[in-house]
Parts: structure tokens; sequence; C-alpha cells
């Protein structure tokens, strides 16, 4: 199979991401294999980086904790129904918590 263009990679991620909660997450965590993102970034655009192995984009998230495996300590912050976006970057969930929608339909 030929490797996806940038934008196939990021249609195909983009389809793959979806809402999860913590409990549903715990199993994945136990397993050490949920990365967390910071809020603020795209979520789609740093799973294709880290899909590229693109350093320039990753490497300077995990120097500033913006992205890495996701810490007991900061797991111990979240509430059984928190709120994620996740994405699948074999063999790792790549998380974010779910921004709250501001006073949408309006």
């Amino acid at each position: 199979m030929d490797p996806l263009s940038h934008e196939e990679l990021i249609a195909y991620l983009n389809a793959e991401t979806g809402k999860i909660t913590w409990q549903e997450l715990q199993p994945y965590f136990a397993k050490g294999s949920v990365v967390y993102l910071a809020p603020g970034y795209d979520l789609v655009d740093v799973a294709a980086a880290m899909v590229r192995d693109d350093k320039k984009i990753v490497m300077p998230l995990l120097a500033d904790d913006l992205l890495g495996k996701l810490s007991d300590e900061r797991a111990q912050t979240f509430a059984p129904d928190s709120a994620f976006w996740a994405v699948v970057v074999a063999p790792w969930v790549i998380v974010q918590p779910q921004q709250e929608a501001s006073s949408e339909g309006e």
C-alpha cells in the first residue's frame, strides 16, 4: 500500500477521531498507551505529525510537557465522566480534554 498523502492522512485521522470518557479510557491507561495532548493544539495535526515522525512538531511539544504519556498524577485529576477527544495512532491513544462548548446554536 502506498503511503497516504498529507491530506489523505488528515482526512483519515479526522474520521477516526471521537469522544471518549475517562472511565472508557482507563483500560488503555492501565496498559500505558494513553498519550495526553494539552488543550489548544489541533489533535489531528499532532496525531499526523506523530504518524509522520515529524520531530519539528512533536519534539517541542514533548519538551514543554504539552504532549506525552499520561502521568498518574494527571490521571488522578479526572472524574469518571471527564470527556476527551481521542484518536488512535497505534500503539497510542492520543487524548485531549474536550473543550466546553460555548452557547452553540444562538
